[in-house]
């Protein structure tokens, strides 16, 4: 048994066990909680609003809602109902766990369910500002946000050997990887961060390899299958009175930490292994978000597909993060916050902010890398790792057989694939045909009628080489000039799972 610091909970294992039990019995789950707050309440709390929260739970003694207005709402119980609510635990267990002050019952952290599709846990961390009042603390351990959802949805989910969850913060990314992955190390700069983390792998009954140190110190001549990370990518300005936040701020200059990271990963990959990682990037005036990734690219040998989700101008971006350091307009303080940023953007003339999903690979073969870099700001499918396997897989296909093997593939439509025709009034002839994707990334390509022709006979029968020239003759048009004309687009449709080869 080994006992965390005073200010993060305490690794008690006879009790983690009969906490876990007391949570299962009590329903505090995420469908229980969903169901104890009813739909309205619920999503209030999902957007950080406990009001409505508090409001469905007063006077209520069911376990869960107990359980919920303590341990995630912040807020106090009566302490004949918490024993109800914990009989195997019972509040002194509570306490023993440095989740609540012995005696007043005040909550010292936040405890809340969590689940996939195939898994349910706990996950503690700090509490939030919601409930503490006043600014966070700059080692601050946060719990589970956007980020964190947005990269457990885009992870592979493929057994591996080894996994590396860099900048584990609370731990959730290595629950997940828990699920496919026989090694699990961990790391984090913050001890506190790694505390969390340690014990919410003991109350879901993991074991992982934790290590302290920033970027890939911990781990310098190690091999992974496979790393994921959500970094510490917030662009900070490195000014006096600008807070600076553990689990937001990797102390560099600018994107420095993101493009670190890209840069060196590579040495800590297996020949296929894959990174994933969440990150900000700054795009200087006069040039491209494109331009600056091919930049931090050149000289890695890394397959890369990096797939631009958002962009910010840079007082949108100062307006975002200062409200997340708890300073929001017309409070103390909140201009400086503002002016400062700005003032950075503009020493390094920096024209949008861009954030998006990356995923890394090392090719397996001796090959030269292929390079992907992609916009999709609009909406995709809620879980994107099968999606981005198989684009992976169609992207490593594409630069291992080259057009040759694109063309002699009898490729087939895909499931989720439809077309859309628009014509103007009174047309013979639609002006605008649309390939469009229902799930993955939703993309929708505008074809040509030779490409339409193509789609239109992919049932695995023809190879793309002889339905093109069929078209083409048939159009009354050169051959060799349809098919090339046709590549380019060809292999947006395979590498993104439009086409697929025949089962």
């Amino acid at each position: 048994m080994v006992d965390a610091p005073d200010d993060t909970p305490r690794l008690r294992l006879d009790l983690l066990a009969a906490l876990r039990a007391d949570l299962t019995a009590a329903g505090y789950t995420v469908d229980g909680v969903e169901a104890a707050l009813g739909p309205v309440a619920a999503a209030a709390l999902h957007r950080e609003q406990r009001l409505p929260a508090d409001l469905a739970t007063r006077d209520r003694s069911e376990p869960v809602a107990v359980l919920l207005r303590l341990l995630a709402l912040g807020l106090g119980v009566d302490r004949d109902r918490l024993e109800a609510a914990l009989p195997t635990l019972g509040v002194a267990g509570l306490e023993g766990l440095g989740l609540v002050e012995a005696g007043s019952l005040r909550p010292l952290c936040d405890l809340r369910p969590y689940a996939d599709d195939a898994h349910e846990w706990w996950v503690a961390s700090d509490l939030s500002e919601l409930v503490t009042g006043p600014p966070l603390r700059e080692d601050h351990v946060l719990g589970i946000g956007g980020a964190s959802t947005t990269l457990a949805a885009w992870t592979i989910r493929r057994p591996v050997a080894r996994a590396l969850d860099l900048g584990t913060g609370c731990g959730v990314q290595a629950l997940h990887l828990a699920a496919h992955a026989e090694t699990i190390v961990a790391t984090d700069v913050s001890a506190r961060a790694l505390d969390y983390a340690r014990f919410n792998a003991a109350l879901a009954g993991l074991d992982l390899d934790l290590r302290q140190g920033s970027l890939l110190e911990p781990v310098a001549a190690e091999r992974f299958d496979l790393v994921v990370s959500n970094p510490p990518f917030v662009i900070t300005p490195r000014a006096d009175g600008v807070p600076v936040f553990e689990y937001r701020d990797g102390g560099l200059v600018g994107d420095g930490f993101v493009e670190s990271l890209v840069r060196s990963v590579g040495s800590v990959l297996e020949p296929g292994g894959v990174a994933q990682l969440l990150g900000n990037w700054e795009v200087p005036r006069g040039t491209t978000w494109r331009e600056r990734w091919t930049g931090w690219l050149r000289g890695t040998g890394l397959d890369a597909w990096v797939v631009q989700r958002d962009e910010q101008d840079p007082a949108e971006y100062a307006e975002l993060w200062a409200r997340d350091s708890g300073s929001q307009a017309g409070v103390a303080g909140f201009e400086e916050l503002y002016a400062a940023w700005l003032a950075d953007f503009a020493a390094r003339d920096v024209e949008r902010i861009g954030f998006g999903v990356v995923t890394l690979q090392r090719p397996a073969t001796d090959r030269a890398p292929w390079v992907d870099l992609v916009e999709a700001t609009g909406p995709v499918a809620p879980a994107m790792g099968a999606t981005v396997e198989a684009g992976l897989a169609a992207r490593t296909w594409l630069a291992e057989h080259g057009d040759a093997g694109l063309l002699d593939t009898a490729w087939r439509c895909a499931a989720d694939v439809t077309e859309e025709r628009h014509t103007r009034p009174g047309a013979e002839h639609p002006g605008v045909i649309l390939l469009r994707q229902g799930g993955g990334l939703r993309r929708a390509i505008q074809l040509d009628t030779v490409l339409s022709g193509l789609v239109s006979v992919c049932d695995g029968t023809l190879t793309a080489r002889q339905a093109l020239v069929a078209i083409a003759e048939l159009l009354e048009v050169d051959p060799q000039a349809g098919v090339t004309s046709a590549l380019p687009v060809l292999r947006e449709l395979v590498a993104d799972g439009l086409l697929v080869a025949p089962a």
